[in-house]
This record gives C-alpha cells, sequence and structure tokens, in this order.
C-alpha cells in the first residue's frame, strides 16, 4: 500500500472516536476473548499498518476514515437477527482489526457506522448526478466506472475477500449495464424537458436505444 498521509485531517480522522474506553485486564490477556472474534480473519494482510498509514490511503481515494471502513465492515459481519453486536465490536476491535488500537463503546461504534452510511449516501447521490447529468460521454463514464471500481475491489481484496477473475468480470459488466441503461434513461428525461428530439441525444446526435 503507497505510504500516504492526510494532508488536511478532520475531527472523525481520530481512530479513539468520541467514547473510547479503556481496556480490561480479560480483554489484554486474551482469556475471555470470544470464539467467533478470535476466528474472525478479516484485515489479516493490514498486519502491522499503523492508523495513519491506512486513513491516508483511504483518504486519497475515498471520503471515509480507516475508523469508518473498519468498523462499517464489522458491523456487517457481526449482525444477527436481533441487530449488531456493537458492545462486541467495541471492546474486542483490536483484536479484531490490526491498524485500531483502543476498545470503543457502543456509542462510538454506532456513531462511525451512521458516519460511514451518510458519507455513502452523499457519494452516490453525487456520482449519480453526474452520470445523469450529461457531464460524462459514453467512454467518459467507462473509465470512471473502471477507475471506481478497481479502488472498491483492493478494498474487499485487503478485507479478505477473495474474487474470482471471473466474479470480477462479472461485476464489472454488470455494473456497466446498469449505467449505461442509468445514462440513456437520463438522455431522454433531459431530451423530453428540453423539447429536443428524445430519440437522439441532444449533445452528439447519437442514436437512443
Amino acid at each position: 500500500m503507497p505510504d500516504s498521509s492526510p494532508s488536511d485531517p478532520r475531527p472523525d480522522d481520530d481512530p479513539t472516536g468520541t467514547d473510547r474506553t479503556t481496556e480490561s485486564p480479560s480483554q489484554t490477556d486474551g482469556s475471555e476473548v470470544p470464539e467467533d472474534v478470535r476466528r474472525y480473519a478479516r484485515f489479516t494482510k493490514m498486519d502491522g499498518a499503523a492508523y495513519d498509514r491506512v486513513n491516508g490511503f483511504l483518504r486519497d481515494r475515498t471520503y471515509v476514515t480507516a475508523r469508518e471502513w473498519a468498523i462499517a465492515r464489522l458491523c456487517a459481519d457481526f449482525r444477527t437477527e436481533t441487530g449488531v453486536e456493537m458492545t462486541k465490536i467495541g471492546n474486542n476491535l483490536p483484536e479484531l482489526v490490526p491498524f485500531m488500537t483502543d476498545t470503543y463503546s457502543p456509542q462510538a461504534v454506532n456513531q462511525a457506522r451512521a458516519s460511514f452510511e451518510e458519507k455513502v449516501t452523499k457519494s452516490g447521490a453525487t456520482f449519480l448526478y453526474g452520470a445523469m447529468s450529461g457531464f460524462f460521454t459514453a467512454e467518459e463514464l467507462d473509465e470512471l466506472m473502471y477507475e471506481v471500481t478497481e479502488v472498491a475491489k483492493f478494498l474487499l481484496e485487503v478485507e479478505g475477500t477473495d474474487l474470482a477473475a471471473s466474479e470480477e468480470l462479472d461485476v464489472e459488466d454488470r455494473i456497466s449495464d446498469v449505467m449505461r441503461d442509468v445514462r440513456r434513461s437520463s438522455e431522454r428525461f433531459r431530451a423530453e424537458e428540453t423539447g429536443h428530439d428524445h430519440e437522439t441525444c441532444p449533445h452528439c446526435g447519437e442514436e437512443l436505444e
């Protein structure tokens, strides 16, 4: 992973959160670490990585912090029929994620997850607007999708998700198909709103399928 650090530190870059808890002896000697925590095998590729380095890498490529990324992943993995095991995640955070050194309260875990969800929503709205607005040609949109997909796949691999080559291609094809449909639908909508022939693109004259 490239050695980069955030040039514009923000309050939510703080890996300790706002409700840090202190480690008890039972948490440090490993004698009472839950079995599913001991078996948890994600983030093993990050052994030895410092929080600041991971955070800088993410900040250069996404809107989320290392803290938000890790906790969002844990919340997805430690979800039961009754909800997310936030207490277990917070109490065992250093055991679960190599670059996290402090335990968290359930409130701090929930705060990080909520922050992640908010940023994903805003990023998604920004991206979709860009795709629907006509700012990008079909070729430019394909290039953009390739770049963001590569970053997303890398993060999945770092987490420990193994994607076969056929699976990667299938995912990329599906995403490309969806984005082409989005672009075509938005072109028709804009053409109808502006009074242009909705059978052709108002910008390039390309026939719409």
